[in-house]
Order: structure tokens, then C-alpha cells, then sequence
């Protein structure tokens, strides 16, 4: 790597974003690559966007003053060139994969046909800016929505939906809400807040159909013939790596991009962060581990620029150390309380709801489970123990001790064996 080493970063979003603003702080420039119209946004925040309490231009993240908004196509490794569907083409030195991922489309009768490719009007996927402003564009007071999928995304855009005053039903294929992050007693105050809000939900049912009428969708048919009316429909399966462009260019693929402690893929010019990628095996699709990554490898990237510009001063100390060993994620989930939107009816229950799980929460045989739960105030914490470590935990309603309790467990320490201030962290509420 050379002094003059040109740093081009394919994708905009959470995690190309981030890289590109601490490569400008470190002093090294990058061109930033994003395909979509808008500059980049944190997508974390599009349920706020939905729901009206924020506006789009609220989420927006610092854009580095060479952004590219071009779509990346092609990757020659050989002459090191990102050729883009404008015709452009851009050199690079180093050149970083960070193109997130896609919303999964299930595969629904009607959802597509033999001659269309694209979604029947009104049905909606819920990924990106264009996606939540067309649904916002959509959305009015008494509108029949379908949320497909009842996972963290189908549980935001439920709500966000309710808030808007829409006459929502949640289509969930799994035996409770949130499965993946929550134990089943999370799970049901989760249910109960959507249930408040006016939100049908249904469990352990399987969506087999999307009705339309000349072109624009009507119903959403259940697997045992009921038909749900529907004049939106989103989907919020779930998301998968957005790889073609890493295979097409012939680099190590599973799941993700292949990377190793040094987010380096298996062409050496080419890293890879964010939602693309899979480190020792796991894919993560989470803000937190994104964000991690960005940070090392803007540390190795302008380490090593560094080390090419002193490496005849013998008085460099530049810190080469940075790796990335994995992200210990905790899920978090807020449901703020929200202004009604001008010309929308307020629902009912207008409170603001909050979640946290980290680590495991379900526990093994033999580990020590310490419960909380309050049914008036609608509050649940629950820890799991292990070896005298914390494991895992849940936590809904009030999250003052959400803050201590992930030290705790990001720490990986040994707890004190009387098991009191282990208490002292569920109940005090100056943790976070």
C-alpha cells in the first residue's frame, strides 16, 4: 500500500458510511460508493420514519465529501477497477465490500408472475428509504395492512403502522413474536403491547397467497384458506447478504463474504464489513458488530497508509494491533411514544415500549435463572447465569439496568458468589 492509496468503499449505508467518516478523521480520503438516491441514513431508524416521528432527513448520517452515487456492477481484481451501470469506471488500491444486505422475498403464489418482476401495487418490502417513503405515501387512517413476518422488523413496522392509524394485522409463522431475541414471557408482553395498539396478530400461521386485482393487491390468503383483507401488504422476513457482486468477482463466499480477523476477503486489495459479511462463521445483520467493524478496519487502513508514508522513521509508533474477533450483540428494541401526525388518528395506547435481550436467554440445565416481573406495569427482567457468569438476558419495559447488565456480560467476569449484587443490578435503575 502506497502513500497515495485510493480507498473505495462500495455502499452507503450504516457501516460504509461509518468507514468513510473514520477514514476522514484518520486523515486518509475515501470515495464512497451508494446506489440509492438518498445520502446515507441510519436504517435502524426507517420504523421512526414510518411512524411519523421522525423525518427522513432526521436519520441522515455525515456524508463524506466524495460520494459516488453510482451501482457497482462489476469488480476487475486484475487491473483493481469497480466498473458501476453508468459506464463509469473507478480505480482503487484497497477496496471495501460493504453492501449490506436484501430484504427477503418469500415465495408467495401471486407475488410475482411469469411476465412481472415486480411487486403487485401495495405490497411492500421494508429495506431502504424508497421502501418506507412509498409505505408512508400509502398509509392513512383505517387502511388494512398485512405484516408478514413478526420478527424485529415486522414487529417495528406493526407499530409504526398502528401509530399511523391503520387497521393492522401481524402474520407471524412461528409460535411467538420475536423468537430469535426473546424468551416466551418477553414474547407475550410484546404481544400484549401490539394487542393494545389495535394490532391483530396471528401465530403459527403460514401466508400461501397474494390476492390482486388488475395489478394491485387485494387479500393475503392464510395456508388454512383464510383471507385476510389487505390494502398494504409488507414483508418482513427477514434479510440475506447482498453477495452477487463478491461472486461474480470470483471472491470466497458461504452465507456472506468470507473475512478474516483483519476483515480481509480472499483477495488481499478487497475487505468486506457490515451486513455482507461472515466472520468465523457467523453472519450478523445487526447494527452493532457494523459499526464495530468499520471502526478496525479504519484503524488497520490508515495504520497501514501510515507505516507506507514513515517507514523509513524509525520514530513511527503506529498501532498495527487492530483486529476484529466478533461482536457480542445486544438487540435493542424502542418503540417510542409518539406525536400523531397531523390528519391521523391517535390509537388508544400511545406509550412508548422498550426492549433489550442479550446473549442466551434461553437457559441450559443447570444454569441459575433470576426473574423479575411486574404485570401492572408491564415490566419483565430475567438473567441467565452460568458457571458464576452472566450468559444472557432479557429485558423489557423500564431499561435503567440495561447498561450494567451488558458490562456484566460483555465483560465475561465471574459474578459474586452471594448472588446479591447480581440482584442489585436487575433493581437498580441507575445501570445504563
Amino acid at each position: 500500500m502506497t502513500s497515495n492509496t485510493r480507498v473505495v468503499v462500495i455502499g452507503a449505508g450504516l457501516a460504509g458510511a461509518r468507514l468513510a467518516q473514520r477514514l476522514q478523521q484518520l486523515g486518509v480520503s475515501a470515495v464512497l460508493v451508494g446506489e440509492e438516491e438518498h445520502g446515507p441514513y441510519n436504517r435502524v431508524l426507517l420504523a421512526e420514519v414510518l411512524a411519523g416521528r421522525y423525518a427522513p432527513e432526521v436519520i441522515a448520517l455525515p456524508s463524506p465529501a466524495r460520494l459516488v452515487r453510482a451501482r457497482a456492477v462489476h469488480i476487475d481484481r486484475a487491473a483493481r477497477m469497480v466498473h458501476c451501470a453508468d459506464d463509469s469506471v473507478i480505480a482503487y488500491d484497497t477496496l471495501v465490500l460493504a453492501t449490506g444486505s436484501n430484504a427477503m422475498l418469500p415465495p408467495l403464489r401471486g407475488l410475482f408472475t411469469r411476465d412481472r418482476h415486480e411487486l403487485p401495487e401495495g405490497v411492500h418490502a421494508f429495506r431502504t428509504m424508497d421502501d418506507c417513503l412509498g409505505l408512508s405515501k400509502a398509509v392513512r387512517p383505517g387502511v388494512r395492512a398485512v405484516v408478514i413476518g413478526g420478527g424485529l422488523l415486522g414487529v417495528s413496522a406493526a407499530r409504526a403502522l398502528a401509530v399511523r392509524g391503520a387497521q393492522v394485522v401481524l402474520a407471524q409463522q412461528a409460535e411467538r413474536l420475536m423468537e430469535r431475541q426473546l424468551d416466551p414471557s418477553a414474547s407475550r408482553l410484546v404481544h400484549r403491547h401490539l394487542t393494545d395498539l389495535g394490532v391483530e396478530v396471528h401465530t403459527e400461521c403460514r401466508v400461501r397467497d397474494v390476492r390482486s386485482v388488475a395489478g394491485a393487491v387485494r387479500s393475503v390468503e392464510l395456508a388454512d384458506g383464510y383471507a385476510l383483507d389487505a390494502d398494504l401488504v409488507v414483508l418482513a422476513c427477514g434479510v440475506h447478504p447482498r453477495v452477487g457482486l463478491a461472486q461474480d468477482a470470483g471472491l470466497a463466499v458461504h452465507k456472506g463474504i468470507l473475512v478474516d480477523d483483519e476483515l480481509r476477503t480472499s483477495d488481499p486489495h478487497i475487505h468486506a464489513i457490515g451486513d455482507c459479511v461472515q466472520h468465523r462463521g457467523t453472519v450478523y445483520g445487526l447494527a452493532s458488530p457494523a459499526l464495530e467493524q468499520a471502526d478496525v478496519l479504519a484503524e488497520l487502513i490508515a495504520s497501514d497508509a501510515s507505516d507506507a508514508r514513515d517507514a523509513n522513521d524509525a520514530s513511527d509508533t503506529s498501532d498495527t494491533s487492530a483486529r476484529y474477533t466478533g461482536t457480542r450483540s445486544l438487540t435493542r428494541l424502542t418503540l417510542t411514544g409518539h406525536t400523531t401526525p397531523s390528519g391521523h388518528r391517535a390509537p388508544i395506547n400511545h406509550s412508548p415500549f422498550d426492549l433489550a435481550a442479550f446473549g442466551e436467554v434461553d437457559p441450559r440445565p443447570g444454569d441459575d435463572v433470576i426473574q423479575l416481573a411486574d404485570a401492572t406495569r408491564g415490566t419483565y427482567r430475567k438473567v441467565v447465569v452460568r458457571d458464576d457468569r452472566l450468559v444472557g438476558g432479557v429485558l423489557v419495559g423500564e431499561l435503567g439496568t440495561v447498561g450494567a447488565l451488558a458490562r456484566a456480560w460483555e465483560g465475561a467476569e465471574p459474578l459474586p458468589t452471594d448472588g446479591a449484587p447480581l440482584l442489585h443490578l436487575l433493581t437498580n435503575d441507575g445501570g445504563s
